[in-house]
């Protein structure tokens, strides 16, 4: 996913889809320690959405409060 389609999810949706890629980067480390994996990059990839997402929900809590403060 995007990170210009992640701006556009609310927080709660973005932590829906952390915990999702959390569960699929668990599942593969699983794989990769079983030797079944099919895609050792995928978990590279995994890491990096969930960075951005974190990185997302970070910038939008921060202008959520620079907001309340304003007020």
């Amino acid at each position: 996913m995007k990170s210009s389609e992640m701006r556009e999810k609310t927080v709660d949706e973005l932590r829906g889809t952390e915990q999702d890629l959390r569960r699929e980067l668990f599942n593969l480390r699983f794989q990769g320690a079983t030797g079944e994996i099919q895609n050792p990059k995928r978990m590279t990839h995994v890491k990096r959405e969930i960075a951005r997402v974190l990185t997302i929900v970070g910038e939008m809590t921060r202008q959520e409060a620079a907001k309340e403060d304003g007020n």
